[in-house]
């Protein structure tokens, strides 16, 4: 059985990873066309580069979330061992600190915070 688990999760791992990653490569480009096109158009570069922060903030948050995926899939499915799962767990803290911090950067306040307040 674990002979024909460990194939598909390993698959299934890595198309959630290019996925993750081309979110977060799609995003860029998008963003980077959007900024463009707001120049060219003369808007305010003080709003441009609010809009383009923030959506670049949430492609990169959004690509995170599947790399973080992919890597627990890969964990859990392929190398179940204490060494994968430790450094599983060094990721996932690293990923989920950069998620934490680029959603103050976002939003001003921390995802726990009453938005109202």
């Amino acid at each position: 059985m674990q002979d024909l688990i460990e194939p598909i999760a390993e698959w299934g791992a890595s198309v959630v990873e290019l996925l993750g990653i081309f979110i977060i490569v799609g995003i860029s480009f998008y963003t980077l066309i959007y900024g463009s096109v707001g120049l060219f158009k003369k808007d305010k570069a003080e709003t441009i580069f609010r809009q383009v922060r923030q959506r670049l903030g949430r492609g990169i948050l959004l690509g995170l979330e599947f790399l973080v995926a992919a890597d627990i899939i890969h964990t859990v499915a392929v190398e179940l061992t204490f060494q994968t799962v430790s450094v599983l767990a060094i990721i996932v803290l690293i990923r989920t600190f950069l998620s934490f911090t680029l959603d103050v950067e976002l939003t001003g306040r921390w995802p726990w915070q009453d938005s109202s307040g």
